[in-house]
């Protein structure tokens, strides 16, 4: 009962399954919530095995009901949220702004990046300040420190991560929770295939002649943050493939 309690959104798949397979290993239990019930159910068994208690449930974090209902759930059911990992997100679609003919894409991207990281940061750091301790894990992206073009709203909602990442550290100083940003670039999952609609030669097209990021290379930074002593908090991290520079530079072979 003295284990420590992650809750991880997003954690069907992607970084947030590698995230939940490698805080089990630690022996930190696991709050786990996404969308995908089937996928979540597998993860969720997965981690059991691995010797973690694990409180599984649908969460669509741009539905406050869903949200409040899944956290009072979760709370009731261990007493404690010790870690949040933000991690659900997306991208849709890399059409320019003058040629967008729909506010589809856009404010889907607008309501689970942003909103949907508030609304569960909102009724999760009231736990931990009346606990007295927490962690709180952002994860953001390259895309939230250099923006690009076909990118404008995916990299607004990630320099909004990284503004309410930093805001919410100065609001929470006094207290002894931790504020951490993990901001990865190029990063092998279904991100690619979720932003082309299932395209698969174009989500390919992404990571030709380059060796990426996995979902595990993140987890273990997310791991690594969230395991230092008490007293120390990493604010931002940002990660990149070797072959990947800034600004969309890219060294393919």
């Amino acid at each position: 009962m003295n284990k420590r309690i992650a809750l991880i959104t997003g954690a069907s798949s992607g970084i947030g399954a590698a995230t939940a397979r490698q805080l089990a290993d630690l022996g930190f239990d696991l709050i786990l919530g996404a969308r995908r019930e089937d996928r979540l159910h597998d993860i969720a068994e997965d981690t059991k095995r691995r010797g973690a208690r694990v409180f599984s449930r649908t969460l669509d974090v741009t539905d406050l009901k869903s949200v409040t209902t899944f956290i009072k759930e979760a709370h009731d059911a261990f007493g404690s949220i010790d870690v949040l990992v933000n991690n659900a997100g997306l991208a849709r679609g890399v059409t320019r702004i003058a040629e967008q003919t729909s506010d589809e894409e856009w404010q889907e991207m607008l309501d689970t990046n942003v909103m949907g990281l508030l609304r569960v940061t909102r009724l999760v750091v009231p736990i931990m300040i009346e606990q007295g301790y927490g962690h709180v894990v952002n994860l953001g992206s390259t895309a939230g420190h250099d923006a690009y073009a076909g990118g404008s709203v995916y990299c607004a909602t990630k320099f909004g991560v990284r503004a309410i990442t930093s805001a919410l550290r100065q609001e929470l100083l006094g207290h002894p929770i931790r504020v951490t940003s993990v901001d990865p670039g190029m990063v092998e999952t279904d991100f690619s295939m979720v932003r082309y609609s299932g395209n698969k030669d174009k989500a390919d097209a992404v990571y030709a002649g380059v060796t990426p990021l996995t979902a595990e290379d993140v987890a273990d930074v997310i791991a690594f943050a969230v395991t230092r002593k008490s007293h120390v908090d990493l604010d931002t991290i940002v990660m990149r493939p070797v072959q990947q520079g800034p600004y969309g530079q890219i060294a393919r072979k």
